[in-house]
């Protein structure tokens, strides 16, 4: 039996940068001497094991076949037979599939440190072209690494497109896809992650909706970019830069889904676009069955980001209506959340990255005031029901207005 520590842990110590996840992979073993030593299987039917104190995952030695469609379609093949190369070719690329003993002695049959060097994201064999899932990794280890210079190799591009064009993509389920693409949007560079998938023809196929943004136009005056799609990368490039969190970069990526829709003789300018995305919004929150946290603020974000970037001009009525919808009361989290994902929508565009947005303050002063009105004094004047709430409407409206009055 021999024990190798193999892909991420191994990649990552040699790009020296600091090792998260250690995978490990035993040759020679059966399943039955892992078990008398105290390892804890994973699953009926796949050869993982966890060890008995680390509880890290150690895994026999496999190679696979394809067996049917998407992701979950293969058939394993696990024994003592089984050599160390053998496993490692059924690995996605290269920088992934090295290994090394207990001495740091490395294998790396497939030039996986040559390709760390050049920083090229190459597949190990053609095999790679038989899950659709990888073409979702590809792009979100392209997005992880943007910034150490690694980009797709062409002939592995080229492989991701003939996925795209299987119909394969569509075998994949939304668990797996939402996995793959909530981490991608949580590195620091997501806008690299939806780059690759439309330059090998993914995008349209998983997000026809984001898809479709590429190459309509907006107003010059308000967005120097002009292009959506662009527009739609640098609003997602800014939500990484700010360190925000998933419910905020997956409204930026959906926000602006309606302008899609914009029939060309309008262009550049999209009435009502805030309206028309909503059933987009719905739709792709609902294939990759996004959670509820995500879901409920992409569709607040993309219904009234308008109203968020005209702030200082809302009618107190309007304001107090806006901040109903967020249920600002119960929920100010997602209000401040709506009003991060305003300000990446400003600054995501082309040299106006830096402006200020006043705009942010003063919605968060006008939702100070509506929460500032004392609900016990009413309920002492005697209203209570329907009429409470009335009465608290009145009120917070009566704030608001001092409120804009003074601010």
């Amino acid at each position: 039996m021999q024990i190798y520590k193999v892909g991420g842990a191994v990649r990552d110590r040699l790009l020296g940068i600091p090792v998260t996840d250690i995978d490990w992979v035993v040759v020679g073993a059966t399943t039955e001497e892992m078990l008398a030593k105290g390892f804890r299987p994973v699953g009926a039917d796949f050869p993982v094991f966890l060890h008995p104190k680390s509880g890290e995952e150690y895994a026999l030695a496999r190679t696979e076949r394809k067996s049917g469609r998407g992701y979950g379609g293969f058939t394993f093949h696990a024994s003592p037979e089984v050599t160390l190369e053998e496993d490692l070719i059924r690995r996605d690329l290269t920088i992934n599939a090295m290994a090394e003993d207990d001495q740091q002695n490395l294998t790396d049959p497939y030039h996986g440190q040559q390709d760390l060097k050049d920083r090229l994201l190459r597949h190990v064999s053609p095999a790679f072209a038989e899950d659709p899932l990888r073409v979702l990794r590809v792009a979100r280890f392209a997005a992880r690494y943007a910034g150490l210079g690694f980009t797709v190799a062409p002939q592995t591009l080229e492989l991701m497109r003939q996925l795209a064009d299987s119909g394969e993509l569509q075998a994949l389920t939304a668990e797996r896809s939402w996995k793959e693409i909530s981490r991608a949007l949580m590195e620091d560079q997501p806008q690299i992650f939806i780059e690759v998938l439309r330059e090998c023809g993914a995008l349209k196929v998983l997000m026809p909706e984001v898809d479709a943004l590429f190459g309509v136009p907006q107003p010059e005056a308000h967005h120097p970019e002009i292009d959506t799609g662009v527009h739609t990368l640098s609003v997602l490039q800014q939500s990484a830069l700010h360190k925000l969190p998933l419910t905020v970069r997956w409204a930026c990526l959906l926000h602006d889904l309606g302008k899609g829709l914009t029939p060309t003789e309008e262009w550049p300018r999209h009435i009502a676009h805030e309206h028309t995305g909503l059933k987009l919004i719905k739709a792709v929150n609902e294939r990759f069955k996004a959670p509820k946290d995500c879901q409920e603020l992409a569709l607040l974000v993309g219904q009234y980001h308008t109203h968020g970037h005209r702030a200082l001009e809302l009618k107190p009525s309007t304001l107090l209506e806006l901040l109903q919808s967020f249920d600002v009361y119960r929920r100010p989290q997602r209000f401040e959340e709506f009003i991060a994902a305003c300000e990446m929508d400003a600054r995501g565009r082309k040299g106006l990255e830096q402006r200020s947005y006043p705009q942010a303050d003063y919605l968060r002063g006008a939702a100070a005031a509506a929460r500032g009105v004392a609900v016990q004094p009413l309920l002492e004047q005697g209203f209570k029901g329907p009429e409470l709430g009335e009465a608290i409407k009145r009120e917070r409206l009566k704030a608001l207005k001092a409120y804009k009055e003074h601010a």
